[in-house]
């Protein structure tokens, strides 16, 4: 039995540590992740919480998975496993059969699961837990107090150091299709085994006070303007495969025309991603006014991408900037930091980096 626990034991503080460490390196993946759970729910008050909510989860998980393996205060450390796992079960559980989330983030972007996957993860780790907390009396710490404490904070501390580089500098490991060297066209492409979803339309009309229904394919042959429209329902009779790694790039210009097509055939460009300025706008501004005056100087386009209001983007066409709308989900995706420089080859990311590393920029701009 105690080889078991100790195996079980493992397996679990592994699974913990491992999760907590792959969300770790992007942040914002699970702070936006919570966020469409707040939106399914209705609950979009709580966005502004997500980001806080998603650095005290990964770090969480990172203590309690170490926690575990080296039998700091395992009493406590089961109880926390336990209500985080029920909790995570739950979670997991309404996603795979809500059918409202394609995936949970349970590993982030790295390893993403469909939810049922990580529904049965869910379960089989409960499992594990469960038979753990009945046989904590074959755990003892693997070291003494001072050194075990010494060690959960330390991984604590370093966890949040990376949290914060990876939300002013980028993540360390892009998973993402915008990272570099990938080529935006290519990742728009249908795989191979692409299906789009089988869906039935069924229509709801009222006709002399009687209330009618039929799907697209059978419109009553009679059908005039007697027909009051009331409703639809959309009922999904097979799932579609595969699907575009990006699906909906699109970069509007000021007379409301599709632009990406002209960009991606341009030889060299630079292009910045933001939702919203920054909260220093001077020095944001100063550095992107310097980035624009190389670039216009060595016939390098430049462009500003954002998802704005049209009263803040006016203050940076005043600017003589080229500004280009872009949906927020979209923005939120492929610039993780606000604001994010791409430097272009065609539709390939030859370069990306946060504007906190501005220096950077300018010294690749130079042989670029």
């Amino acid at each position: 039995m105690k080889n078991a626990v100790f195996v079980i034991r493992w397996i679990v503080g592994l699974l913990f540590l491992f999760s907590g460490l792959v969300k770790i390196n992007d942040p914002m993946g699970l702070s936006y992740k919570m966020q469409e759970f707040f939106e399914i729910w209705g609950c979009d008050f709580l966005n502004s919480f997500s980001l806080p909510l998603s650095i005290i989860m990964n770090v969480f998980e990172v203590g309690c998975g170490i926690a575990l393996i080296i039998g700091y205060r395992i009493q406590l450390t089961i109880k926390l496993l336990l209500a985080t796992i029920v909790f995570f079960t739950f979670l997991t559980g309404y996603a795979a059969l809500s059918g409202k989330v394609k995936t949970c983030g349970c590993l982030g972007d790295c390893l993403p699961l469909t939810p049922i996957m990580s529904f049965v993860k869910d379960v089989v780790l409960l499992g594990m837990i469960v038979f753990i907390a009945f046989n904590t009396k074959f755990i003892t710490p693997i070291f003494n107090r001072f050194i075990t404490g010494f060690l959960l904070t330390g991984f604590i501390f370093i966890s949040l150091i990376v949290e914060d580089a990876a939300l002013n500098y980028l993540p360390f490991v892009d998973c993402l299709p915008y990272k570099v060297g990938n080529n935006i066209l290519t990742q728009m492409q249908k795989p191979s085994n692409y299906k789009p979803d089988s869906i039935v339309i069924n229509y709801k009309y009222k006709r002399k006070g009687v209330l009618v229904e039929f799907d697209q394919n059978h419109f009553p042959d009679d059908f005039d303007s007697t027909y009051e429209y009331v409703g639809r329902n959309d009922k999904l009779i097979q799932k579609g495969t595969g699907e575009s790694k990006i699906t909906d790039f699109s970069l509007i210009n000021a007379n409301g025309v599709d632009t990406s097509k002209f960009l991606f055939e341009l030889p060299k460009y630079v292009m910045v991603m933001g939702n919203a300025f920054p909260p220093d706008f001077k020095k944001f501004s100063q550095e992107l006014s310097k980035t624009k005056f190389y670039c216009d100087n060595h016939k390098i386009p430049f462009f500003y991408v954002s998802s704005q209001s049209d009263e803040e983007i006016k203050l940076l066409t005043k600017k003589n900037f080229t500004v280009l709308k872009c949906d927020a989900t979209l923005i939120k995706t492929a610039a993780r930091v606000n604001t994010t420089y791409f430097l272009m080859n065609g539709a390939t990311i030859a370069h990306k980096f946060s504007d906190r590393d501005h220096d950077r920029i300018m010294q690749l701009l130079t042989s670029f």
